[in-house]
């Protein structure tokens, strides 16, 4: 059960956050809902919410977008059809019948795409859907909210009737305005309208001569509004009809309006479920601008919000163009309250009320935005004490109001509660009010409550070092330049930096020694110590965020290095494959050469065929059955290789063939001898030769020989004498 003061959602801004939200909305209703969103008292209902607005952020980006759900509000309505024998304007049926639509679109498409909106989906499974609303009213209004002419049948009578009389209304006109104006009786404008009536405009001077009644005359009283005598009774009958035409459609609108009003409970239903899902898509833009995410959210007593932004300042900055610094902080058992201190000016609120704001945020069911890695739990209970609390009402000073502040922190704090406290012990006697300030930090500690607080006041920094839970923290500042860095440093407490940010500011250093002999010297030593402290932490951050740096660029070249090994000793074993394969087929082919040489002697068809299946076979043995899918593969992954293969080569022919272009010396060629290891000018295969005759070597590939011509080689490595 959480519980929030008012004065805790100002003092983080929480009314801000909702205003933006409220401006996403669509309708009325949404925006106002919007603007009264507090903290989820029941932990299953936050967690609904949460989930729901986390399924419409993803609508952003899958192909399945939800469907508009914008409406005109039936609040007036709702109270009309509540009231027994009342009845509805026709405008109001059509608003009440787009109100069905809608809602019927929405919980159909949520019902389709439960897999991937099922919380979204869960909450519209509590409303009916039902086209009997929709059906009851298009059967008597029509898109543009006109009554329709079939309507009833009464009402279709006299709408024909109606077209009639006009129809002879227009006709006896006619013949009047024809009539008259050949006389000349009638002014240049010839007719006109008066009380929804066609009349003549007949000269003054002739308005005697024109039987009918007048109507009117214009201003200068120059021209008679005049009705045709024969004109008069239609217009008689017409006025009759439309009176009769006034009482069927109220008749109408009441039998609609008991017909729509057993279903007074699903509207007021079909209106709170629409103007919700408009409170959620506009929790869900708020998220999409600050890049909200969920947290996990656990049982465990551990608050983690890693490179969290304040969401006020975070949209501020984007709109000036301005960057916003995130911070880190951790809260858990063991570390449970932290003691920021430092400069002012260098984040140290704004880091207290991003905690507190976001915290405040996601138990409310809003996204916030800190990395996915982050964790948090609930609390039931968040205190602040924030900024200048002095009470004109109540005629107390900044310290008597925050003293009594602290007598409601010190009833209500416990385990279950986050405090955030600015400026703690500020506003008495230093040395007085951080005595006290020490007791309540104290208390709130043995209570095991989080807490966060910043303070100037030395014994608070040393009380945070002593204590096994707590911990100190400052904001870093550039220990060059003093500008503060915005990035909060755990671990250590900060030096005020009085002197050195008045020297940086022009005061002169004579000022600066005599304030300093004002002071105690061990607490001039204290604050210089931890100053020094800080500025050795700044250097070591540096030193650590460049070898981060160094360590993530290593990695990523380790990791390219092992993708290229990987690729080339995959292009390796290819190429080996193939090379394999064609040193087969030479061995193939050399034994078929000296088949057929032996044939070309003995021509002994029996022992030529006999060899020839031999080596068939032996080749056969060493196959293995494959399947057509697996040739196909095999034959394709072949082609492939053979492609590489040959633009490499023609790479190298084309080299060498420049090569051979360019003037060279040619040096003086080796005689080869048997034994000599050789190659072939345009091939890798290194052997040995056995046998020179005449112009021609014998040269032994180790699995086979071929006979090749002395000038088609080219020495490898001469054998040793």
């Amino acid at each position: 059960m959480i519980s929030i003061t008012e004065k805790t959602l100002q003092d983080l801004q929480f009314p801000t956050v909702l205003e933006t939200i409220s401006d996403g909305c669509n309708t009325d209703i949404g925006k106002e809902k919007a603007l009264q969103i507090k903290p989820f008292r029941d932990k299953e209902e936050l967690m609904q919410a949460l989930m729901q607005t986390s399924e419409y952020v993803s609508s952003f980006q899958n192909n399945n977008a939800i469907p508009n759900q914008g409406f005109d509000a039936i609040t007036h309505e709702i109270k009309f059809l509540a009231i027994e024998d009342s009845f509805l304007e026709v405008g109001s049926f059509r608003k009440i019948a787009n109100l069905s639509a809608t809602t019927n679109v929405l919980l159909n498409f949520l019902k389709k795409f439960d897999d991937y909106y099922p919380n979204l989906n869960a909450r519209a499974s509590r409303v009916e859907l039902t086209k009997d609303i929709i059906t009851a009213i298009d059967a008597i209004v029509d898109k543009y909210g006109e009554i329709k002419d079939n309507a009833s049948p009464a009402l279709s009578g006299i709408r024909q009737n109606m077209n009639l009389v006009r129809g002879k209304v227009n006709q006896s006109f006619g013949v009047a305005l024809t009539q008259y104006n050949s006389l000349g009786y009638l002014d240049d404008i010839k007719e006109s309208f008066v009380q929804n009536r066609r009349v003549l405009a007949v000269l003054a001077m002739y308005r005697r001569k024109v039987k009918g009644s007048i109507l009117g005359s214009s201003k200068t009283g120059s021209i008679a509004y005049i009705e045709p005598e024969a004109t008069l009774k239609y217009s008689r009958e017409l006025a009759n009809l439309e009176y009769e035409e006034k009482e069927e459609i109220t008749r109408i609108l009441k039998n609609l309006s008991n017909v729509i009003r057993p279903y007074l409970p699903l509207l007021v239903e079909y209106q709170d479920f629409l103007s919700d899902i408009d409170v959620v898509a506009g929790k869900a833009k708020y998220a999409n601008r600050i890049n909200g995410i969920l947290p996990a959210i656990t049982e465990e007593r551990r608050l983690f919000f890693r490179e969290a932004y304040h969401p006020i300042l975070y949209l501020n900055n984007k709109q000036k163009q301005e960057v916003t610094h995130p911070q880190t902080i951790e809260l858990k058992q063991e570390n449970r309250i932290i003691v920021i201190s430092g400069p002012n000016a260098g984040g140290k609120t704004i880091s207290l009320k991003t905690v507190g704001l976001l915290q405040l945020m996601l138990q409310s069911g809003i996204l916030i935005p800190v990395h996915e890695r982050s964790e948090t739990f609930l609390f039931d209970r968040i205190l602040t004490d924030i900024g200048d609390n002095q009470s004109i009402e109540n005629h107390l000073s900044t310290y008597s109001y925050r003293l009594k502040n602290m007598n409601y922190f010190l009833k209500k704090c416990n385990r279950k509660t986050m405090f955030l406290i600015d400026e703690f012990g500020t506003g008495s006697d230093p040395e007085l009010g951080g005595a006290l300030a020490e007791i309540f930090l104290e208390e709130f500690y043995h209570r095991e409550a989080f807490g966060i607080i910043t303070t100037h006041y030395a014994n608070l920094k040393i009380l945070a070092n002593e204590l096994p839970y707590a911990t100190n923290a400052n904001m870093m500042f550039d220990e060059k330049t003093l500008e503060p860095m915005y990035k909060l440093a755990l671990g250590q407490a900060g030096s005020s930096f009085t002197f050195e940010v008045a020297q940086k500011n022009g005061i002169p250093f004579g000022l600066i020694n005599r304030a300093k002999k004002k002071i105690e010297v061990g607490k001039v030593r204290f604050d210089k110590t931890i100053a020094n402290l800080q500025k050795e932490r700044s250097k070591l951050e540096k030193t650590s965020l460049n070898l981060k740096e160094e360590e993530s660029r290593a990695r990523e070249e380790s990791k390219k290095m092992e993708t290229i090994n990987t690729k080339i000793q995959q292009k390796l074993e290819s190429y080996q494959e193939l090379y394999d394969s064609n040193q087969k087929i030479i061995y193939i082919g050399q034994k078929i050469d000296d088949i057929a040489e032996k044939y070309f002697n003995n021509k002994n068809k029996k022992e030529l065929i006999g060899e020839f299946l031999k080596i068939v076979e032996i080749e056969n043995s060493k196959r293995k059955k494959a399947t057509p899918k697996e040739v196909k593969a095999k034959v394709e992954k072949q082609k492939e290789i053979i492609a590489e293969v040959q633009v490499k080569v023609e790479e190298i022919r084309k080299e060498k063939k420049e090569k051979k272009l360019k003037p060279v010396v040619e040096k003086p060629k080796p005689i080869l001898k048997v034994g000599d290891r050789v190659r072939m000018l345009d091939g890798r295969s290194v052997g040995s030769i056995d046998l020179i005759e005449k112009n021609k070597a014998t040269v032994n590939y180790g699995i086979f020989t071929s006979k090749v011509s002395l000038d088609e080689l080219e020495l490898v490595e001469a054998v040793k004498k």
